[in-house]
């Protein structure tokens, strides 16, 4: 009896409620549709993903094969294939504006790299390498003003990037624009690992040579005195010199330009060339400076030979008493190397061929240029690789090193 009232009830409390459990029912049956549907979705996507990966290795292989094989233009198509593929890979852009780079490109490089820093949703690590890729498409493609600008916006959002203050450093050492490059090789001594001392030296000394042009003598003092702090560099030391005479201190000038000579006898033939640079002055500082400049002449061509090292010293005199069209005395000079049994080198043979000619001593220029050409022809005749470099004794049509045909080059040198 109560089993009856209770399927009554239910019976009736159904019809009632009709509508409100047909609803019900719907949604329960959507809701597992779409559960099933689902499980299907996240199959096919990853095997869709699977498909896109493989596709991808497979491209990147081909454009790595390419690459090796030296054929940039395939390459690029290949990472063309990749983006079209799969647009969120953000390493395939970055590969892709590298060879545009390297191919030339350099307006499609700057466009990938431009687009990689704006786009939204990249963490700032892969922004701040679009940005010093930016940089460097600027710089490989002549943009000075936008390279410094980029590069200056990396350093902004990290200092520490040591390959950006290299190529600030040596934008700013190509400009001449001393200020700057000492600026940032001061910053790149620390943060990178190398000394940079003698570097910074070679700066400074230009920075003298800059204000001495200008007649701002005790300004090129000071730069020379700090260039000397950080070190001895060679191109300090003739600079010394040099603001030696000008202050009128020529016996410490003279002291320069022995111990010069006896540490560097190789640059003592440009010495001279250094020293009589033009710079502003006034005509008495002027008068002066020529004045010890004459003194430092005699001083250097009255060194015996032991004091220059011998033959290797006899150059830098033959060319400074050529300079001074003292050919007489520079032929005289030549005589005792002639008569001894060490042989002449070929540049001093040239000098001497010069001077033969300059004195009207026609048959022995003759003579000797005969024998000067027969020494070339056996011993400095080379031949090198117009594009990597490599050189040798022997023709060769195809270069040893680069694999590359008929790109020899021929070279006759003194």
């Amino acid at each position: 009896m109560k089993e009856a009232t209770l399927f009554s009830f239910l019976l009736y409390w159904g019809q009632e409620h009709l509508l409100a459990l047909t609803a019900v029912a719907l949604t329960l049956l959507l809701l597992y549709l779409y559960l099933i549907e689902r499980k299907t979705e996240v199959k096919l996507s990853r095997k869709y993903r699977n498909s896109v990966y493989e596709a991808q290795s497979k491209i990147f292989l081909n454009a790595t094969r390419h690459l090796i094989e030296g054929n940039k233009n395939l390459a690029i198509r290949e990472f063309l294939n990749a983006v079209d593929l799969n647009r969120e890979t953000i390493d395939t852009y970055f590969a892709l504006g590298g060879l545009f780079r390297s191919n030339g490109e350099i307006d499609k490089a700057i466009g990938i790299h431009r687009s990689l820093f704006a786009r939204e949703g990249i963490n700032e690590e892969t922004r701040l390498k679009a940005l010093k890729e930016l940089a460097l498409d600027f710089d490989r493609g002549g943009f000075v003003e936008k390279a410094l600008e980029t590069y200056k916006d990396v350093l902004k959002i990290n200092r520490d990037q040591e390959e950006v203050i290299r190529a600030l450093c040596r934008i700013y050492e190509d400009i001449e624009d001393w200020d700057e490059a000492y600026k940032y090789r001061l910053l790149l001594s620390k943060v990178g690992h190398e000394n940079q001392s003698e570097t910074i030296a070679h700066i400074l000394t230009q920075k003298a040579r800059n204000l001495l042009s200008r007649g701002n003598i005790v300004a090129a003092l000071e730069e020379m005195e700090l260039a000397y702090r950080y070190a001895p560099c060679i191109s300090a030391k003739m600079l010394k010199i040099k603001m030696m005479l000008i202050l009128s201190k020529i016996e410490d000038a003279k002291i320069q330009l022995l111990e010069f000579i006896h540490e560097h006898p190789d640059y003592s033939f440009i010495l001279f060339d250094f020293l009589e640079d033009p710079f502003r002055c006034s005509e008495h500082i002027k008068k002066d400076f020529a004045r010890g400049l004459e003194v430092l002449k005699e001083t250097f061509l009255s060194l015996d030979d032991k004091s220059i090292q011998g033959a290797k010293g006899l150059l830098p005199k033959i060319l400074l008493l050529r300079q001074e069209n003292k050919m007489q005395q520079a032929y005289e000079l030549i005589q005792g190397p002639l008569k001894s049994t060490i042989p002449l080198s070929e540049s001093l043979m040239v000098e001497y061929i010069k001077i033969l000619l300059e004195l009207n001593h026609k048959d022995e220029a003759l003579e000797l240029t005969k024998k000067l050409l027969s020494q070339l022809n056996k011993s400095t005749t080379k031949h090198f690789c117009g594009l990597c470099g490599f050189s040798s004794d022997t023709i060769f049509w195809r270069c040893p090193k680069c694999k590359e045909w008929e790109s020899i080059q021929f070279r006759l040198k003194i």
